[in-house]
């Protein structure tokens, strides 16, 4: 399908979604074939701050734009704050809505909708082809290391003892993987997806957690390797049509936010991982499963070098200062953040905040 026939037919309106006139748009003609693969998603961040006054937050937007996997199709909003804009990460590039309301506003409330087109992705390592190499400010941009994400000390040393005899680029990404689905569990215990301080696992053996740690290992490994690579952060949209119940999530995804990863392979470009669902695999899929079972083998396979794409992918975005806070910067943004006069609210407990995700398939 070429680009010129995938954006030349409608945009979001606030008519087709039943909102009100007064509501803002942010549109992007769109006209998904579905024959060729792809899905249109809707997604609804609805908050209410449970404060009364001086409270702002931050809504995360679907931000990634790539021409074969996935691609934004506009944002509508609505609500009583005194003031809501579309601002933009200056590094990354990751998009957010930020909406304040002033002190005395009894019941504050912002209602965003946003769509989306998705794709299944998997690349066939056996047929590299002509790609182009990485912008240098890619390239730089991903290679170096973040707070939590640090590319020297024990990271470098993991990274080279794991890498050590591999003959280029996609065997050092593939050891890395192995390297992680053989010696992390996913914790249940964990809070959200985790905080993704990989010196800290490293230094502590404890190599436990969930996505936004076995991932963001994964990343930093990589890149201490030499690799570009990516944390992607996003959100489970529908179930798995491939028969994991565990690696899917539809209507109420209040809480299913999920990191995954890219690399960049010469001949390839980007690939993406996702060593953190194997883990997931194995410990939600069915009881007493390991990695021998042939239902983990599958997914381990799959997992490098493909993602099913019932996922919303947010954005890139690490070290991220929230646009107009007193202070407040988060080390990812996968959730909806906020504060008030007295600090930031809890963006991992959604029914103090509050706030609730709700996702639906549309028809195209």
């Amino acid at each position: 399908m070429d680009r010129r026939s995938f954006l030349k037919a409608t945009a979001l309106t606030a008519a087709s979604l039943g909102l009100p006139a007064v509501a803002h748009a942010a549109r992007r003609p769109f006209s998904p074939d579905p024959a060729n693969g792809w899905r249109v998603f809707e997604l609804t961040s609805r908050v209410a701050p449970a404060a009364e006054g001086g409270t702002q937050v931050w809504v995360p937007l679907p931000s990634v734009h790539e021409d074969a996997w996935t691609r934004p199709m506009g944002n509508l909003w609505h609500g009583n704050a005194v003031q809501v804009e579309e601002v933009r990460d200056p590094v990354y590039g990751a998009r957010m809505l930020a909406a304040r309301w002033e002190a005395g506003e009894p019941a504050p409330v912002l209602e965003v909708v946003s769509r989306f087109a998705t794709r299944d992705r998997a690349v066939d390592f056996s047929r590299p082809g002509d790609v182009a190499p990485l912008d240098p400010a890619e390239r730089a941009l991903f290679t170096k290391g973040t707070e939590m994400i640090p590319v020297d000390g024990i990271v470098r040393d993991t990274a080279l003892e794991i890498t050590r005899g591999a003959a280029g680029d996609l065997e050092k990404a593939r050891a890395i993987y192995d390297w992680i689905v053989d010696n992390t569990e996913r914790n249940p215990k964990t809070r959200g997806c985790g905080l993704g301080d990989i010196r800290f696992m490293l230094e502590s053996g404890d190599l436990t957690g969930k996505c936004a740690d076995l991932n963001a290992l994964y990343v930093g490994l990589a890149r201490a390797a030499g690799l570009p690579a990516r944390d992607v952060y996003g959100l489970r949209v529908a179930n798995s049509r491939f028969g994991y119940r565990s690696l899917g999530k539809a209507g109420d995804v209040t809480k299913g936010q999920h990191c995954r990863a890219e690399v960049w392979l010469t001949g390839f470009g980007w690939v993406p991982v996702d060593p953190a669902d194997v883990r997931k695999v194995v410990l939600e899929e069915a009881p007493g499963l390991t990695l021998q079972d042939d239902i983990v083998a599958a997914a381990r396979e799959t997992l490098f070098g493909a993602w099913e794409m019932n996922w919303l992918a947010y954005n890139f975005a690490h070290d991220v200062v929230l646009p107009g806070s007193r202070g407040v910067k988060v080390p990812f943004l996968m959730y909806p953040q906020g504060e008030t006069v007295e600090g930031p609210l809890d963006s991992l407990d959604p029914g103090a905040f509050s706030y609730t995700l709700t996702s639906r398939e549309l028809t195209v």
